[in-house]
């Protein structure tokens, strides 16, 4: 589980640098505002509308709806509570090419493969609201500097991350249940998943890690600036 990597084991320790954290959060925007599109995806290929009434719901969540924020919002306050500006996190200019292609084909698997595997591919999340706790539980004392306004994407999807895995899990169950064949299916589709979000702290740790070879510091990917 991505949970495992090198970064988010540097996070849960409170070793992480300020800078690095922003780097993590600036960077994981970009997964924040393709979830809809995802989402997207799902439903336009799922010819089931009763299912889409239940899904929906995943968009408004993370975009928002009249004058209620969603998650995307929640994050961006997440990048100013750790000291960036809004404008450092919705240019994107901080994000990774590594993390942009991650993303990418997680969305591109939505649009391409049947609705019931792209639901099940969501199933990563079942872990999700241990992890959120975690880090609501224990950045104030090992990230004191971030302020409080930061935690408002945790605490939301505390509960929509429950009741997000209690969906996908019942279809999943329905779908993939009848033969190990299939169950074989659901296995390998969360392990592509698990490698999309490994593949992204790989490019996180690598976009906001020091790298020398032969003494002479490496850098992956310079920030070029065109306006």
């Amino acid at each position: 589980y991505h949970i495992n990597h090198p970064i988010h084991v540097l996070m849960y320790e409170g070793k992480l640098t300020k800078e690095q954290l922003q780097c993590w959060v600036a960077n994981r925007y970009y997964y924040q505002i393709m979830i809809p599109q995802k989402d997207a995806a799902v439903m336009s290929n799922c010819p089931d509308v009763e299912v889409r009434r239940g899904w929906i719901h995943r968009i408004t969540d993370h975009d928002g709806y009249d004058d209620v924020e969603g998650g995307i919002e929640a994050w961006v306050k997440l990048g100013e509570a750790v000291g960036l500006t809004r404008e450092q996190v919705t240019s994107l200019e901080m994000v990774s090419p590594g993390v942009r292609f991650a993303v990418d084909a997680y969305v591109n698997f939505a649009r391409q493969r049947p609705w019931q595997e792209s639901v099940c591919s969501s199933l990563t999340e079942l872990f999700a609201p241990h992890i959120h706790q975690q880090r609501i539980s224990s950045w104030p004392t090992m990230y004191p500097w971030v302020k409080e306004e930061g935690f408002i994407y945790f605490k939301k999807r505390l509960t929509e991350a429950r009741r997000d895995v209690e969906q996908g899990l019942h279809i999943s169950l329905d779908y993939f249940g009848g033969s190990r064949e299939m169950q074989l299916r659901a296995l390998d589709i969360l392990q592509f998943k698990l490698d999309v979000l490994w593949v992204i702290a790989d490019a996180i740790m690598l976009a906001c890690t020091e790298v020398k070879v032969e003494g002479r510091d490496y850098l992956r990917q310079p920030v070029i600036k065109f306006r």
